[in-house]
């Protein structure tokens, strides 16, 4: 810590505290500039180093502490964070697409490297840093309604490969830099590298689901148990000589079942994207040699533009085979193209990787860092360019306009062949009757039923004085429930439940009545542990298995007639929106409007497929509702859907929130327009799929 300013004291806590700051107050200042957060981190970390004030010493360690446990983390995100079901949806065309997007790029990469004077070795390395792509794009086609589509899911599944793939070529380059190379010593490694990756693949998915079965709701120590299997592989990686990171992304693929898309995967994402990938990146920067930096552009501008160029081509041809093959479109292939693009999380670690290890120069490291800017920018922008050209898709269903009309689903979300039931969480006497009044409405008019709830919390002795007072407390709120469920002339059925967690309580109670939905109230007075850890919203929308409406009434739901319903896309969970809307709508005379928001790009033919397929879905359900359809072109979501609720009662919005590979969260138009909403709300969350 010599290069610290005299002033500062002399203790790790002074770059803690900066490391925090940076990471709090750089990304939305570059985000606010239309650029990457993690190209801020990485400036920040030049600002910060030695060639800057000097703050920060990337060879204490202390940063390499926190740069290895970014490293991992963010290789175990990437692992994590591949949806293995998509994977398996086109496995066979994901693995060709995988294979030549991988092959194809190590081949280029590796001629190119050679033609600069690099040895086999150093080369092959070079080459598998091409060989490998992060999705930055994914919430683009997430965005655009084409999830679904072949090409994006082909592309998904591919990146399994592609990483995986790179990631033992990096191991075994590593290791024959590190000693004597033979053929019986490279035998050896590949075997012990095969058997180590069996071990964590098989071991730590039926460890950990064994693990989860027995703890049950013990949150905290099953993302204690995830950390553990994340280092303890990441260790298991360097006994066999192999960099941890290879162990890092296989934790993740052998966790990625047991964890699923719940609240302990939230948990241990929120820690890696707060702390410590960020951390990482700002240590990318700390490594950045100023003076061999400007050089890339100087004396080997030449191999800065070679690398650029054999990444884009090699992964176009690669895309083109696949094209060939399966004779997907111009778009498709487009679209397959830009998607692995990016090189950013994988390519970074093992970049760093073979930095470390002495088997890449100062000038690839800060070429790799170059075509890591270059690619971070062109691919989310082609992504965008193409992607919108494909045909719709909603659920894994392709509405192109050349489908049969009859194909298209009518996606009936509330079955009526069993009792409809609406579990009401209640706490809160100022908001109770709205929210009684709203699930009464809805339970009417499907002849169902509505179940009050309310809470205990509790204690290590039932016989705790305090538990009797909720539980009376409890009771009197449950009465007013009866009282208001009794003008509506709906059936109640109030419970009480002792539960030590509010949302465990809420969702169990849920499956045990076989509840069609949940209605509850919105809390706006969120404190630190709920920031830090989610709140019973959260944990409700993760654990519950039917759909959860949140209200924030601010009139009586009788007085509701106009309702906005933003559908951004034909994806289920939109559509299941839609439908509650649609549901509440005919219970009480209101009127629904469905508002398509699209950039300035979408073409009046996409716009009018968009509006076909989603009318049609509209009334596919046999619904009554007066409905019509707007559509504003504005590349200002939040506030177009903001402009549009001034006109009417109440809004119905589909939460949906995604992290990418990066760790870094993907921003929420619903977040925005919560704070600036001026009419009755509901956000409606999805179980998982």
């Amino acid at each position: 810590m010599d290069n610290l300013p005299q002033w500062l004291p002399d203790t790790p806590i002074v770059p803690f505290t900066v490391l925090l700051l940076v990471v709090l107050t750089v990304p939305p200042l570059f985000e606010r500039l239309r650029l990457p957060g993690l190209v801020g981190l990485i400036a920040a970390g030049v600002v910060l180093g030695s060639d800057g004030l000097g703050i920060l010493d990337p060879g204490d360690d202390y940063m390499k502490l926190f740069t290895d446990i970014g490293k991992i983390y963010l290789m175990f995100v990437a692992g994590l964070e591949i949806d293995l079901s998509e994977f398996q949806r086109k496995k066979d065309r994901s693995l060709v697409f995988g294979f030549a997007t991988f092959a194809i790029p190590l081949t280029a990469g590796t001629f190119m490297a050679i033609m600069f004077g690099y040895g086999w070795n150093a080369a092959i390395l070079i080459g598998s840093l091409l060989a490998s792509h992060t999705l930055l794009g994914y919430p683009i086609v997430s965005r655009l309604g084409v999830a679904g589509n072949e090409a994006v899911t082909v592309t998904i599944g591919a990146t399994i490969f592609t990483d995986i793939a790179a990631l033992l070529v990096l191991a075994i380059c590593v290791s024959i830099h590190g000693g004597d190379f033979s053929a019986t010593s490279l035998i050896i490694q590949v075997t012990a590298l095969a058997l180590y990756t069996v071990a964590v693949l098989v071991g730590l998915d039926k460890a950990g689901k064994l693990y989860f079965r027995r703890t049950g709701d013990e949150e905290s120590n099953q993302f204690l148990f995830i950390l553990l299997a994340v280092f303890l592989a990441a260790v298991g990686a360097q006994i066999i000589n192999v960099d941890q990171i290879v162990g890092a992304f296989l934790a993740g693929l052998a966790v990625n079942d047991v964890v699923g898309r719940g609240p302990v995967e939230n948990k241990v994402e929120f820690v890696g994207s707060t702390l410590f990938i960020p951390f990482f990146f700002v240590g990318m920067g700390l490594l950045l040699d100023i003076t061999a930096f400007m050089e890339s552009f100087t004396q080997n501008l030449g191999f800065v533009i070679a690398i650029v160029l054999t990444l884009l081509s090699a992964k176009f041809l690669a895309s083109m085979v696949v094209k060939l093959i399966y004779r997907y479109s111009w778009n498709s292939m487009m679209t397959m193209w830009s998607l692995s693009i990016p090189q950013v999380a994988a390519t970074l670690a093992a970049a760093l990787a073979g930095f470390d290890a002495g088997l890449i120069p100062d000038s690839v490291f800060n070429s790799v860092v170059v075509l890591m800017l270059i690619t971070s920018v062109i691919g989310p922008l082609a992504t965008s360019h193409f992607a919108r050209k494909l045909p719709l898709s909603g659920g894994g269903l392709d509405l192109s306009s050349e489908q049969d009309e009859n194909a298209l689903p009518s996606l009936t979300f509330f079955p009526k062949e069993k009792p409809f039931k609406v579990v009401v969480p209640v706490s809160n006497p100022l908001t109770e009757r709205y929210l009684i009044e709203m699930a009464a409405i809805l339970a009417r008019q499907r002849s169902g039923s509505i179940v009050p709830l309310s809470i205990a919390e509790a204690h290590l002795q039932m016989d705790e004085p305090e538990l009797d007072v909720a539980i009376q407390r409890s009771e009197r709120l449950l009465e007013r429930a009866m009282a208001v469920s009794n003008e509506f002339d709906v059936e109640a059925i109030p419970r009480v439940r002792i539960d030590s967690d509010v949302a465990h309580g809420i969702s169990r109670t849920a499956r045990e009545e076989n509840a069609s939905t949940i209605v509850m109230g919105w809390n706006e007075n969120i404190g630190i542990r709920a920031r830090l850890f989610g709140s019973v919203v959260d944990s409700v929308f993760w654990s519950s298995h039917c759909p959860v409406g949140v209200m924030r009434l601010l009139d009586d739901p009788l007085n509701i007639h106009q309702i906005l319903v933003p559908v951004k896309s034909l994806a289920p969970q939109v559509m299941e929106a839609m439908r509650f809307a649609q549901l509440f709508a005919e219970s009480n005379q209101a009127e629904l409007t469905l508002l398509h928001v699209c950039d300035r790009r979408t073409t009046p033919e996409q716009i009018q497929e968009f509006e076909t397929a989603l009318m049609k879905i509209f009334h596919g359900g046999g619904s009554q509702v007066p409905g019509q359809m707007k559509t504003v072109v504005s590349d200002d979501i939040a506030q177009a859907i903001l402009e549009a609720s001034q006109e009417v009662d109440m809004v119905v919005l589909c939460s949906r929130r995604r992290r990418t590979a990066g760790g870094l969260a993907v921003s929420d138009v619903a977040t925005k327009i919560l704070g600036q909403i001026t009419c009755s709300m509901v956000l409606f969350g999805e179980p998982h799929w």
